[in-house]
């Protein structure tokens, strides 16, 4: 039934989707028919008590302020001047300024512990600057696609903080756990970059002039208000200063102040990137209440439970357990968002995992690698409705550009599954 049911879903969504009806509105369609059909739950009511829950949670606040920073970055060309400071380090290198993507989705990670906040920020800066040097469309995209999703697993890390009290496991340590396969995966991401680089030389725009390390110093000084302004935002955080929220509120702040200094802010750049960033988080923020109700929804049928109590049946050996459960939340990402899944199958999933003698630990890592592979796979990929929603493409041209990073990540949780002390080294160095 549980199957059946997941298909009529699924062809729903598609046709939906397919009428040309915005991507928000199509997900609570397709939600409301699933709660209307399949469960005695009135769906009128649990719409409105949804989206109003979803949509009125003092964390998500950060998300439009650091979108609004990102806009008033664009608009008053401090993204220019970021530009300026990293060309020279990365002209060495294959695919040149295609890794400010990852570079700044990296940094900005340690922000915002939000996938689409890194997304829609970091695009927002680098996609106008790559077009505008004659970057292959696609593999800025691409890149982007899949760097944006390292919000989700560098720390500060909003599911990350869910998973530790689903399973019961020290949020501190979860976070100490993320930091290397974080890295490793950033590095992953830039070493397919500089790969399609090599295969397609011709479609790289040729290096600057070459200038001396002195020289490259000099144009370095174009990244000190950027890099003040994210030392601004991390130092924050980390000082025990500021929350998430509170530090993206920082970062508008000092993204107005940078931009007045330089007499690149006014009232028309100040109007315009309000404006802007307000369009797109309503945008985002329609897919937000959309995400939220369908997994309402899909809670009330109970798929997630009966498709985890499934898995949980087969007795498998550890190895194999978790190549299911990788595809077993990819395919549930395509319904539900991240903390969706992470809520509704735990408790589920739980006694399986420590049947198997599972580390808690390392498997919170490992599902928050397997929710970034959900973010980039259709027809529900966050980070994919992001990127339609700034670059106006097709959900499935978006999709396939970001596909070669989906398999970076595959290659991330093979890493980790044969070597467990890139993610359980360092908490056990600390003392939390």
């Amino acid at each position: 039934m549980g199957t059946l049911v997941a298909l009529l879903l699924i062809v729903a969504l598609f046709g939906i989707l397919g009428a040309g009806v915005w991507i928000g509105i199509a997900v609570l369609g397709v939600a409301f028919i699933g709660m209307e059909l399949f469960t005695t739950r009135p769906a009128g009511d649990a719409l409105a008590l949804t989206v109003w829950g979803s949509l009125s949670s003092w964390t998500l606040t950060a998300l439009p302020l650091f979108i609004w920073m990102g806009e008033i970055l664009l608009k008053t060309r401090l993204s220019e001047g970021m530009f300026r400071g990293l060309a020279p380090w990365l002209q060495w290198l294959p695919g040149r300024l295609l890794h400010t993507n990852i570079i700044g989705c990296t940094i900005f990670a340690a922000v915002s512990g939000s996938s689409a906040a890194t997304c829609a920020t970091v695009g927002k800066i680098t996609l106008p600057e790559l077009a505008k040097r004659n970057y292959p469309e696609q593999i800025s995209i691409g890149s982007l696609a899949g760097a944006g999703t390292l919000g989700l697993l560098i720390p500060p890390s909003i599911i990350m903080i869910v998973y530790g009290v689903a399973a019961d496991v020290s949020i501190g340590k979860l976070f100490i756990a993320g930091v290397i396969p974080g890295l490793m995966l950033a590095t992953l991401f830039m070493g397919y970059t500089i790969f399609w680089a090599l295969r397609h030389p011709g479609s790289i725009p040729p290096a600057d002039i070459k200038l001396s390390f002195m020289q490259k110093l000099n144009e370095s000084r174009h990244l000190i208000p950027v890099m003040l302004l994210i030392l601004v935002v991390l130092g924050s955080i980390y000082l025990g200063v500021a929350t998430a929220t509170e530090a993206a509120a920082l970062g508008v702040v000092g993204a107005l102040v940078l931009s007045a200094l330089q007499r690149t802010l006014t009232w028309q750049t100040f109007t315009g990137s309000l404006m802007a960033a307000t369009r797109l988080y309503c945008m985002i923020a329609l897919i937000l209440a959309g995400s939220a109700f369908l997994a309402l929804s899909m809670g009330f049928i109970g798929l997630p439970r009966q498709l985890a109590e499934a898995i949980g049946a087969l007795n498998l050996p550890p190895f194999g357990l978790i190549m299911l459960l990788m595809v077993f939340f990819i395919v549930l990402g395509c319904f539900l968002d991240g903390i969706s899944m992470v809520v509704l199958t735990m408790a589920v999933l739980l006694p399986t995992l420590q049947t198997a003698g599972i580390d808690l630990l390392w498997f919170g890592v490992f599902i928050v690698v397997v929710v970034e592979m959900a973010q980039i796979t259709p027809p529900v990929g966050f980070n994919l409705f992001v990127l339609q929603g700034m670059t106006k493409h097709q959900i499935n041209t978006i999709a396939v550009a970001a596909f070669p990073y989906f398999w970076m990540m595959v290659l991330a949780v093979l890493a980790i599954w044969f070597f467990p002390a890139l993610v359980t080294y360092l908490p056990s160095q600390m003392k939390l």
